[in-house]
C-alpha cells in the first residue's frame, strides 16, 4: 500500500474520502453505495465535510505527498490481470436474472474495512420490491471481511454474493487469483457446514424465491402450531394412551396419529427363535465406537428421563456407538419386568402366560421363572430334561456360570451330573436340615425333602427377602440351587445375587454344611447388591433370550484382493516387439492386405497419418474432430497401432476405444480386424457386456462400450493409485463419440484427467463428429497439454427434402394409407398445408410407408437401402407393421434391445430383387456404418430422459432431436454414394431445434452415479461430481445421495454391503437390489423376470376396445396379488406353454387369448438372460449356473412363495412406498351375529411419505381391490411408477405387510411414548418396541449375509439360518403359525 500511495493526485484523496463518512469510529456504522449519481456526489461532498470537521485529514498536511488513486484492477486482480473484476461479475449476473444492481454497505473498525452486498428484485406484476438481507458472513469468520481498502471491501462481497448465488457453477475460473483461492477454499468450507447444519437453501441459485419459499414453511409452522395448541387445549380433558405417562403434569391424548396405523405383533415361539439367534450372533458396536464422557453424559440423562435405571444405562454407553444403539441395547438386555412401562406392549402383566393344557408342566415353569429366569428359557430347559423341575433348576443357574455361553455343550453337562446323582450325600443333607430348623424356628420351612426356605431379615431394606434352597445332586460338593422371592425386586437383581453368592459358595464353601453360610452372607450383602447390582452382561444369558457374549469386532468394509495388471515395459526391441513387428511386415506384402490399404488410403483420414501419430506422440491429450466418413474411427488406432510396431514398441501396446454402443463396438471390431487381415479376437477385439472376444497379450485395439471400461475402474479398489494401476498396462485410451456427451463419457472422462496427473506416458485420445473441441481442450488443459486435429468428412452430396417436399412427392393423403399417385386423386387432394396442418408433430406411420414406397420407385432397380430414423422400439415396431405390406421390402429392426447377433443382421445386403429398410433408433446415427444406404427418413424425434430433482420425477419424452444429431442423420445417406434425405418436418421446426442436446448428466436420476463414484472410494461425491465437464445441479446430487441413503446402499458416508452388489449390477437400482435379495432369500428367478418386467414393460396389451377384459385377465393370474406378480404369472405360464405346446400358432393364439404380446414376453426372456450374465460377471452367480442344477437350486427354492416375494419388491421399491388407510369397519347383521364387511375400494387411501395422497392407476389389478392378500392386512403399497395427470397415479403396483417394511423400510425409530414403531420416519405401527429391536438386529445379520457375499465368502448355515428367520417373519407377519 506504501508504494501505491506515492503516486499521488487529488484522485486519489477523492477516492478515500468515501469511508471517512464516518463521524464515529464503531463498527455498527455504515454507508450504503446507491446507484444513484446524485446520491453519490451529496455523499462525495459530505464525506468531505466530515473528514475536514472531524480532523482525519490533518495528516495530508500541505507539503506532504498526497496518496495517488489506486489502480482497482491491479490492486484487485495483480499486475498482470486482463479479466473482469468481482464487482462487474456480479452486476452482470444480476442483470442476466433481472434483478436491481446490487448495494453495498461499508463498515470502518480499528480492523480495516468490510462490506456486504443487498440485493433487490422487482416483481414484474405486482411491482413489488423484494429485499434479501445482507449477506453477512458468520461471526467466527467475520475477519475474512476486513480489507485494507473500501475498493477491496467492495470486491471482497462481490465476490461472496456471487458464491452464495453461484456456487453450484464455476464462475470461480473466472475471478482474479486471490478471489478463486477464497471460492474454492474457505467459501466452500463454509458452504459445507452450512450444508450439514441443514441450512442449504443459504445456496440457492434464485435467492428471492428460496426466501419466499422460508417464509411460506415459516408461515405453515406457525399455523400447525398455533393449530397444535388449539388441539392440545380440546384434548385437555380426554384420557391418554394405553401404558403412556401424563407429561408436564396434565393430562393429554398422545394417541393422536395413531389410532388408524396398523398393528404388528410377534408370536411367542418365533420371538424366543429371533432373540435366540440376536444373543448367538448379534454384533453390538462392530466398529468400537468409543463414546467420549460429554456424548455419554446426554444419553445418559436423555434415557433416565425415560425410566431406565442409571446403572443400565452407565454399562450399555460403554458397549454401543451411539444414542439409538444404546437404547436397543437396553430394550434387549434389561428384563421385563425392570423395562419402563412405555416400551411394554398393550395389557403387558409379568408372569401372565397361556396355558398349554398341561397345568402340572406350567406350575412348574411359573415356580422356575419366579425365581428370576426367564420364562422362555425355562420353558425349554425342562423340556430338555423331560419335566425334570429339580435337574432344570440346577442347569438354569449352571447357566450362570457358562461365561454367558447357551449351548447344548452346557446343558449336556447339567445332564451328566443329573443322570449320576447318587445318595451319597442324604445323610448331610438331612442333619443340617434339622440343625437349620433348630436356628431359625418358625423363619425356616421344608418343602419337601430336597427343598426348604429360609425367611431373611435384613438390615435397611424395606422388601422381605424369602430364601430356597434346593439341594444340588453332587450337594455338597457343589452348592445347593438358590432362588430368593421378593415383592418388586426387579429379577436381573435376584440374578446377581444368585452369582455372587454361589461365587462366594465355591470360592469359601464347598464340601462342607454351608447353608447356614451362605444365609448369612446374603443378609449382610443384599443391601449393597440391591444399590450396586452389577453388569446386566453377568447374568443376561438367564435373564433373557436375547443376550450374547462380547463379541469379537467385525472388520470394515472388507475387500477382496484383486489383481492388477503389470505396468507396461517401454524398452523398444525387445523379443516380443520384434515378432510382432516381423508378422506386421510379412502381412504387408499380401495381395489380401493390399487390397484393404487401399481402400484405407482412400479415405480423407489417410492423408492426415503422420499429422495423427505426431500429434498424439506430443500431447497427453489428442482431440481427433471429423466429419461423417472421414474414417476417423477405424483409422486413427491404426495408425498409432503401426507407429508403435514399426518403432519396435508393438509389446507395450494395448490401445482401448470407448464406443456409447454395442453395436458400434461390435461394428468396428468386424471393421478393423478386416482391414488389418485379421480375425477378431486377435490382434483386434472387442469387450461389451456379457460377450468378449481378446486374448491378453496379443489384443492391441480393443473397441469396449463405455460401461465396460467404466467398470473396470470402479472394481479396480477405489482410491485414485487404484485406478491408476487398473489402467497400468493400457498404453492409449480412445473415447469416441465424446460429443454425445452420455453419463457414462463424463464420469469416465473425471477419471481419466486424474490418471493423467500420475500417468504421464498414457496417451487419452477424444474423438468428436461435431467441432466442438473448445470444450473438451479447456477441460483438460489445466492437467495435460492437449492437442487438436481435425479430419474432412468424405460425404457425398445429400439433398435434403422436407415434409411439404415430401408430401407433394407422395401426394399424401392423411385418410389414405400409402397416398394416391394417379392424377384426379393428386387434384382432389388437400392442399399440401392444409395436410402438414393435419399431420400435426405426432409420428404418421402410413405417411412413412408412403415415402417409402415413393423412393422404392424412385430408384427402381437401382441397389441400396434405406434408413428411418425413429424415436424408439415401440416405433419401430409400429413402422415395421406398416411397411411389412409393401412388395420387395426387406425390413430390420435395429436398436440397443436387441441381442448382437440380431444386431448384425442390418449390415449384409438384402437379397437380390428386395430392398432393405431399416428401422432404428438414434444407435444408427454414429459409429457404424451400414455400406449400402442411399436414402434416409428422418423422424427428427429422440426419446430423452429428463428428471425433475423438485419433485424427484422421471419422464422419457418424445422430444425434437437436435441440429447436430439430425446433421449425423443426414450425412448416413451420403457415406458411399450420393443419396437423399426426407426430412418429415417442416424447415421452420429444424430452425427451433437445439444446437445440441443437454448433457445426459443434467437430465438424468443422479443414483447410479452417485453410487458408482463412492464405489471407487470417493466420500465427497458432490465435489467429485462438480468436477465434471458439465456439473449437475447440487439438488440433484443431494436428492440422489438421499435416495441411495433411503435405499440401503449408502449409510451416511460409508458404503453398505448392498450398495457394493448394486454397485456391480448394470441396472436399474430398484431392478438390481430386487436381484440381489432374490439370490439371497431363494427365489432368484422370480425376481429375474419381474426385474426384466420392470425393464421392458408389462406382457399384457390393453386394446382400445377390450380395457376391462384385458385387466380382468392379467388380475385372473395373480388374485389381489398385485401388478407385478401377475405379470410373472402370466410370464410362467407362457413358459409352459411354450414348452408344451412348440406350435407358433397355437402360442400366439394362447398370448391372444390373455391379452399377451408374444414380443414383449421373447424381449422379456432375452433380458431375463443379460441380467443372468451380469450377476455372473459381478461375481454374483457361478458361473456355471444352471437353474435346473442341484447345486443352485437353494437359489430358487422359495420361488412360489408369494408374500415373500411382495416383501422383496417392497424392499427394491423402497422409498417408493404409499401407506394405506382403511376406513373404519362397517358391519351386517346376520344370523351368528353381526359380520365385518370388506372396504369399498373408494374409501382405501394411499399416502406418500410426504403425506400426499395418490391413487391407483386404473390400468392395475389393484384399482378395484378391497381384499388384500396375507396372514395380516397389508400396510402399505409398493410402487415402480408415479405418473402425475389431473391426479398422481401409481402403477406397477405390489401390497406388502408390515414385516416386509420393518425388516426393508428406512430406518426405524422407537417411539418412546410406547405408541409403537415409526419406519424411515413416516411410516408408523404400532407394537411392541422390543420388536423394532429385534428387527433392527435382524438387519444388521442380513446386511453381514451381503457382507460375506461381496468378500466372496461361503454360504454357511448361520448366514441360512438368518435369511429362513426373516422369511418366516415376512411370509407369516410375525405369527408362529
Amino acid at each position: 500500500m506504501v508504494g501505491q500511495s506515492k503516486r499521488g493526485g487529488n484522485g486519489g484523496s477523492k477516492k478515500t474520502a468515501t469511508p471517512q463518512t464516518q463521524t464515529q469510529s464503531t463498527e455498527d456504522s455504515y454507508i450504503v453505495f446507491s446507484n444513484a449519481k446524485d446520491e453519490a456526489k451529496n455523499k462525495k461532498a459530505s464525506s468531505k465535510a466530515s473528514a475536514s470537521k472531524d480532523g482525519v485529514a490533518e495528516n495530508l498536511a500541505i507539503g506532504e505527498d498526497v496518496p495517488k488513486k489506486p489502480d482497482t484492477r491491479k490492486l484487485i486482480g495483480g499486475a498482470s490481470w486482463t479479466g473482469k473484476l468481482p464487482v462487474n461479475l456480479l452486476s452482470e449476473h444480476c442483470q442476466k436474472q433481472k434483478w436491481e444492481k446490487p448495494e453495498y454497505t461499508m463498515t470502518k473498525s480499528p480492523e480495516g474495512f468490510s462490506s456486504m452486498v443487498i440485493l433487490k428484485a422487482m416483481n414484474p406484476k405486482t411491482k413489488e420490491m423484494s429485499i434479501l438481507p445482507s449477506f453477512k458472513l458468520p461471526p467466527i469468520h467475520k475477519h475474512l471481511a476486513m480489507q485494507s481498502t473500501t475498493v477491496e471491501a467492495r470486491h471482497f462481497a462481490a465476490t461472496y454474493a456471487l458464491f452464495r448465488v453461484c456456487s453450484m457453477r464455476n464462475i470461480h475460473m473466472m475471478l482474479p487469483p486471490n478471489y478463486r483461492d477464497l471460492w474454492k477454499g474457505e467459501f466452500d468450507s463454509l458452504k459445507k457446514e452450512d450444508v450439514k447444519d441443514g441450512k442449504g437453501w443459504m445456496y440457492e441459485a434464485d435467492p428471492f424465491a428460496a426466501k419466499h419459499e422460508r417464509e411460506e414453511a415459516q408461515a405453515l409452522m406457525a399455523k400447525k402450531r398455533d393449530e397444535r395448541e388449539k388441539q392440545r387445549a380440546k384434548e385437555a380433558d380426554q384420557p391418554s394412551g394405553p401404558g403412556v405417562p401424563k407429561l408436564n403434569g396434565g393430562p393429554r391424548n398422545n394417541m393422536r396419529g395413531w389410532t388408524k396405523v396398523s398393528k404388528v405383533e410377534m408370536g411367542k415361539r418365533t420371538r424366543a427363535q429371533v432373540e435366540d439367534m440376536v444373543r448367538r450372533h448379534g454384533v453390538w458396536n462392530p466398529h468400537a465406537v468409543v463414546l467420549s464422557e460429554f456424548q455419554k453424559r446426554n444419553i445418559l440423562n436423555e434415557l433416565v428421563e425415560l425410566g431406565f435405571r442409571k446403572s443400565h444405562i452407565e454399562e450399555a454407553t460403554d458397549e454401543c456407538k451411539d444414542r439409538e444403539e444404546t437404547l436397543e441395547w437396553l430394550l434387549i438386555h434389561v428384563p421385563e419386568d425392570d423395562l419402563p412401562r412405555w416400551s411394554l406392549p398393550e395389557g403387558y402383566v409379568a408372569g401372565i402366560s397361556m396355558a398349554s393344557g398341561n397345568i402340572k408342566r406350567e406350575a412348574s415353569i411359573k415356580r422356575l421363572s419366579d425365581s428370576g429366569y426367564a420364562a422362555e428359557i425355562c420353558e425349554t430347559l425342562l423340556d430338555k430334561f423331560n419335566g425334570n423341575e429339580g435337574t432344570t433348576a440346577e442347569a438354569l443357574q449352571n447357566l450362570l456360570f457358562h461365561d454367558n455361553e447357551y449351548n447344548d455343550e452346557s446343558l449336556l453337562d447339567i445332564s451328566a451330573l443329573a443322570v449320576s446323582s447318587e445318595n451319597e450325600g442324604d445323610e448331610v443333607w438331612n442333619e443340617e436340615l434339622e440343625t437349620l430348623q433348630s436356628i431359625y424356628g418358625y423363619r425356616f420351612r421344608k418343602i419337601s425333602s430336597d427343598r426348604c426356605q429360609i425367611e431373611l431379615e435384613v438390615p435397611r431394606c424395606k422388601n422381605s427377602f424369602v430364601l430356597s434352597i434346593r439341594r444340588s445332586s453332587l450337594y455338597p460338593t457343589t452348592p445347593p440351587v438358590v432362588s430368593l422371592s421378593s415383592p418388586a425386586l426387579p429379577a436381573y437383581i435376584r440374578l446377581s445375587m444368585y452369582r455372587q453368592v454361589i461365587s462366594y459358595a465355591k470360592d469359601n464353601l464347598l464340601n462342607q454344611p454351608m447353608v447356614f453360610n451362605l444365609v448369612d452372607w446374603l443378609e449382610s450383602e443384599i443391601p449393597r447388591i440391591v444399590d450396586s447390582p452389577g453388569k446386566l452382561r453377568d447374568v443376561s444369558a438367564a435373564a433373557t433370550t436375547a443376550s450374547e457374549a462380547p463379541q469379537a469386532q467385525t472388520s470394515k468394509n472388507r475387500k477382496p484382493v484383486r489383481r492388477k495388471p503389470l505396468p507396461i515395459q517401454w524398452r523398444p526391441g525387445n523379443s516380443e516387439s520384434m515378432k510382432i513387428l516381423s508378422q506386421w511386415r510379412a502381412r504387408q506384402g499380401t495381395s489380401q492386405q493390399r487390397k484393404m490399404l487401399a481402400g484405407r488410403q482412400s479415405l480423407p483420414a489417410w492423408s492426415l497419418r503422420e499429422a495423427v501419430v505426431k500429434m498424439v506422440g506430443e500431447n497427453q491429450v489428442t482431440i481427433i474432430s471429423g466429419e461423417t466418413g472421414s474414417g476417423k474411427s477405424t483409422q486413427s488406432v491404426q495408425f498409432v497401432l503401426d507407429d508403435m510396431i514399426q518403432r519396435q514398441l508393438g509389446s507395450a501396446a494395448n490401445i482401448i476405444c470407448t464406443q456409447p454402443r454395442r453395436i458400434s463396438a461390435l461394428g468396428l471390431a468386424d471393421r478393423v480386424s478386416d482391414e488389418r487381415c485379421s480375425v477378431v479376437g486377435d490382434e483386434v477385439g472387442y469387450a461389451i457386456r456379457g460377450e468378449s472376444k481378446q486374448k491378453p497379450g496379443v489384443t492391441k485395439i480393443t473397441f469396449v462400450t463405455t460401461g465396460v471400461l467404466l467398470r473396470r475402474l470402479q472394481t479396480s479398489g477405489g482410491s485414485t493409485d487404484d485406478v491408476v494401476a487398473a489402467l497400468a498396462d493400457v498404453s492409449h485410451v480412445v473415447v469416441d463419440e465424446v460429443h454425445e456427451r452420455s453419463l457414462d463419457t463424463d464420469f469416465l472422462l473425471i477419471l481419466l484427467r486424474s490418471v493423467l496427473q500420475q500417468r504421464k506416458d498414457l496417451k487419452i485420445i477424444l474423438m468428436s463428429a461435431t467441432l466442438d473441441a473448445g470444450v473438451f481442450e479447456r477441460y483438460f488443459n489445466d492437467t495435460a497439454s492437449v492437442g487438436k486435429i481435425e479430419i474432412q468428412g468424405r460425404t457425398f452430396p445429400v439433398d435434403d427434402y422436407f415434409l411439404d417436399d415430401v408430401v407433394s412427392m407422395t401426394n399424401f393423403n392423411p385418410g389414405s394409407r400409402y397416398g394416391d399417385n394417379d392424377e384426379e386423386a393428386a387434384n382432389n387432394a388437400q392442399s399440401v398445408a392444409g395436410t402438414i396442418q393435419a399431420l400435426g408433430m405426432r409420428i404418421n406411420y402410413n405417411l412413412i410407408a408412403a415415402t417409402v414406397k415413393a423412393i422404392d420407385a424412385q430408384l427402381g432397380s437401382i441397389e441400396g437401402g434405406i434408413l428411418i430414423f425413429l424415436p424408439g422400439v415401440m416405433e419401430i415396431n409400429r413402422t415395421l407393421d406398416a411397411i411389412r405390406s409393401l412388395p420387395n421390402i426387406h425390413a430390420l429392426p435395429l436398436h440397443a434391445s436387441l441381442m448382437s447377433s440380431e444386431q448384425r443382421r442390418v449390415f449384409p445386403p438384402a437379397q437380390k430383387g428386395k430392398r432393405k429398410v431399416i428401422a432404428a433408433t438414434n444407435v444408427a446415427e454414429t459409429s457404424i456404418t451400414i455400406e449400402d444406404i442411399v436414402a434416409v427418413i428422418d423422424t427428427g424425434k429422440v426419446k430423452e430422459t429428463s428428471f425433475d430433482p423438485q419433485n424427484n420425477m422421471v419422464k422419457l419424452e418424445e422430444v425434437w432431436a437436435s441440429r447436430a444429431a439430425c446433421k449425423q442423420r443426414r450425412g448416413r445417406a451420403g457415406r458411399v454414394r450420393a443419396g437423399k434425405c426426407y426430412k418429415l418436418y417442416t424447415r421452420n421446426a429444424e430452425a427451433k431445434m437445439t444446437e445440441r442436446p443437454e448433457p445426459e448428466i443434467r437430465r438424468v436420476p443422479l443414483e447410479q452415479l452417485c453410487l458408482s463414484v463412492r464405489a471407487m472410494g470417493i466420500t465427497d461425491i458432490p465435489s467429485f461430481l462438480a468436477s465434471t465437464l458439465t456439473p449437475p445441479e447440487s439438488m440433484a446430487v443431494e436428492g440422489a445421495i438421499d435416495l441411495l441413503g433411503k435405499m440401503g446402499a449408502l449409510e451416511g458416508d460409508e458404503l453398505t454391503a448392498l450398495g457394493q452388489h448394486l454397485a456391480m449390477i448394470p441396472a436399474d437400482l430398484r431392478c438390481g437390489k430386487l436381484m440381489v435379495y432374490g439370490a439371497i432369500f431363494g427365489c432368484l428367478e422370480a425376481t429375474l423376470t419381474i426385474a426384466s418386467i420392470l425393464t421392458i414393460k408389462s406382457p399384457f396389451v390393453s386394446p382400445q376396445t377390450a380395457r376391462e377384459e384385458s385387466k380382468a385377465a392379467r388380475a385372473a393370474f395373480a388374485p389381489s396379488q398385485g401388478d407385478l406378480l401377475a405379470d410373472l404369472a402370466a410370464f410362467n405360464a407362457w413358459l409352459d406353454q411354450r414348452q408344451s405346446n412348440p406350435s407358433y400358432r397355437t402360442l400366439r393364439s394362447w398370448c391372444d387369448t390373455h391379452f399377451l404380446s408374444q414380443q414383449t414376453l421373447s424381449d422379456i426372456s432375452s433380458t431375463r438372460s443379460q441380467y443372468v450374465a451380469s450377476l455372473t460377471e459381478a461375481g454374483f452367480l457361478p458361473v456355471s449356473y444352471d437353474p435346473s442344477s442341484p447345486a443352485t437350486s437353494h437359489l430358487n427354492a422359495h420361488n412360489n412363495s408369494l408374500p415373500l416375494l411382495r416383501a422383496l419388491v417392497a424392499a427394491a421399491f423402497n422409498p417408493q412406498l404409499a401407506r394405506i388407510e382403511f376406513p373404519s369397519t362397517k358391519y351386517a347383521a346376520s344370523i351368528s351375529g353381526a359380520v365385518a364387511l370388506d372396504p369399498e375400494a373408494r374409501t382405501i387411501k394411499y399416502f406418500t411419505p410426504d403425506s400426499s395422497r395418490v391413487f391407483v392407476h386404473p390400468s392395475s389389478t389393484l384399482f378395484d381391490a378391497q381384499v388384500f392378500p396375507g396372514a395380516a392386512p397389508p400396510v402399505c403399497l409398493a410402487y415402480f411408477s408415479k405418473i402425475a395427470t389431473g391426479k398422481v397415479f401409481v402403477r406397477d403396483l405390489v401390497p406388502c405387510g408390515g414385516y416386509a417394511a420393518l425388516m426393508f423400510g428406512g430406518r426405524l425409530e422407537l417411539d418412546t411414548l410406547g405408541r409403537g414403531i415409526v419406519v424411515g420416519g413416516w411410516l408408523r405401527m404400532r407394537g411392541w418396541a422390543r420388536i423394532g429391536v429385534l428387527v433392527g438386529r435382524l438387519r444388521g445379520m442380513v446386511e453381514e449375509v451381503l457382507r460375506k457375499r461381496v468378500d466372496g465368502g461361503e454360504w454357511g448355515k448361520e448366514d441360512e439360518e438368518v435369511v429362513g428367520v426373516v422369511r418366516r417373519l415376512v411370509e407369516l407377519e410375525g405369527m408362529d403359525r
